[in-house]
């Protein structure tokens, strides 16, 4: 009984479209170079039997330079007292909204202080103006 799924061609009817194919395959693959600037291949003169251990090595140097750099950073306070980071325990995502909302509260102080300033005239009578310094008067 012949299942209508099974190839019954010959094993040896084939082997010339095969090798054609995989010669085109190999003539359109990548070279060396190519398939290392894509960090496919290792570019290293090392044994391949020696890479696995080079790897490793490189990401063993790579933590430990990094756990010194950690090492060495500076406490927050130090960066607060240097200004490189606010002096607040607002989050980081609100700390722009808490910047904008300062500084229009002190932009909403100075106008209130500058609409309830005392009027020259009121400083010339208390003995703080003279009246040569009062502004409204015509310079010579």
């Amino acid at each position: 009984m012949v299942h209508p799924n099974v190839d019954e061609t010959s094993i040896c009817a084939a082997p010339l479209e095969r090798r054609n194919s995989l010669e085109k395959h190999l003539q359109s693959r990548p070279d060396q170079q190519d398939l290392k600037e894509r960090h496919i291949l290792l570019d290293t003169s090392v044994a391949p039997s020696i890479q696995a251990v080079q790897q490793e090595f490189a990401r063993q140097r790579r933590s430990d330079s990094l756990k010194k750099q950690l090492e060495r950073r500076p406490e927050r306070e130090e960066l607060i007292e240097r200004n490189i980071l606010p002096a607040t325990n607002t989050a980081p995502a609100l700390q722009a909204h808490a910047r904008e909302l300062e500084r229009n509260m002190l932009a909403d102080n100075l106008e209130h202080k500058i609409q309830n300033r005392p009027q020259p005239q009121q400083l010339i009578e208390q003995g703080i103006l003279d009246e040569s310094d009062d502004p409204r008067s015509p310079k010579e």
